[in-house]
């Protein structure tokens, strides 16, 4: 029996590879504008089963189910609340095809559901909560073995999501910021703060992703690690993007420039390292790599 517990693993390993970017990469694969990753689960899931492929065999020790706008509310703007059930399950599935003997986790993929709280939006905090607890469930039940709460920038929010996994499963649980202010989240949210709040709720690591400037999110790192001790999950953007004359969105951070930034993402305090948006396999294959080959 393999073990699939994070904890042990990261023990064992001392550093984890994530994986990289799902909507980005998928867009490369024609997933045409307007739709989301969530949508291919039912319409193209063989172009996820190879996408979390080339990621397992670049080198990750954990992939990211094709969830993250997979709430009910956030499916409702799509038409497919009614298939809420189907999508989050039918990802895991995928993913664990994809996995499957080998020692890659998965992780269910939770992103920030799309709407503000009150007051400053409609959303009742109850509801969102609910909103939470509904997909945990599913992936929990359909066999993830790690929950991420992700991409996130209200603290409040962010909260209620680590809340609501905790309280319906004993997985752990990691949540992941997203620092796109320099080192403040678009809600003013900086990572000390965000170690003093969610760093006491039980996680079992504290994250950084997206964001911009591959400086910024080390600035952002550099901080985070000064305010836990928790393990830190980091996974920057490859860059920033720029629209080609096709209408594509290409990111100038090459995998050789992401691979040369491990070093110092490591001596900062990174313990589960990938990538966000623009990250390919390519990408994550170099960065695997780069861990692989760190002298402590």
């Amino acid at each position: 029996m393999i073990d699939k517990d994070f904890i042990s693993l990261l023990k064992q390993k001392k550093l984890l590879v994530s994986d990289g970017a799902t909507g980005t990469n998928l867009i490369q694969q024609g997933l045409p504008s307007g739709k989301t990753a969530d949508e291919w689960v039912l319409e193209n899931p063989e172009k996820i089963l190879q996408l979390h492929l080339d990621f397992i065999n670049a080198g990750s020790d954990i992939i990211l189910t094709s969830t993250f706008g997979g709430s009910k509310i956030r499916l409702e703007q799509s038409g497919l609340a009614d298939r809420f059930f189907e999508i989050n399950s039918g990802a895991v599935k995928i993913a664990k095809e994809a996995v499957n003997n080998t020692s890659t986790l998965i992780a269910g993929s939770m992103g920030p559901l799309g709407h503000m709280l009150k007051p400053m939006g409609l959303l009742d905090e109850k509801d969102a909560e609910k909103y939470y607890q509904e997909q945990a469930k599913v992936l929990s039940d359909s066999g993830v073995d790690l929950l991420l709460i992700e991409t996130q920038f209200d603290l409040t929010e962010a909260s209620i999501g680590v809340n609501a996994a905790l309280s319906i499963s004993n997985l752990p649980v990691i949540c992941s910021l997203s620092f796109d202010r320099g080192t403040k989240t678009m809600m003013g949210v900086s990572p000390a703060k965000f170690a003093q709040t969610i760093g006491k709720s039980g996680v079992a690591a504290l994250g950084i992703n997206c964001g911009k400037s591959l400086e910024g999110n080390l600035n952002s790192l550099k901080e985070l690690a000064d305010a836990t001790d928790l393990p830190i999950w980091f996974k920057p953007n490859a860059g920033l993007p720029k629209l080609t004359n096709s209408g594509l969105s290409v990111y100038d951070v090459t995998p050789e420039i992401m691979a040369s930034n491990v070093e110092s993402w490591i001596a900062s305090g990174a313990k589960i390292i990938g990538g966000c948006c623009g990250t390919s396999p390519a990408h994550l294959h170099a960065i695997a790599d780069a861990v692989h080959n760190f002298a402590w």
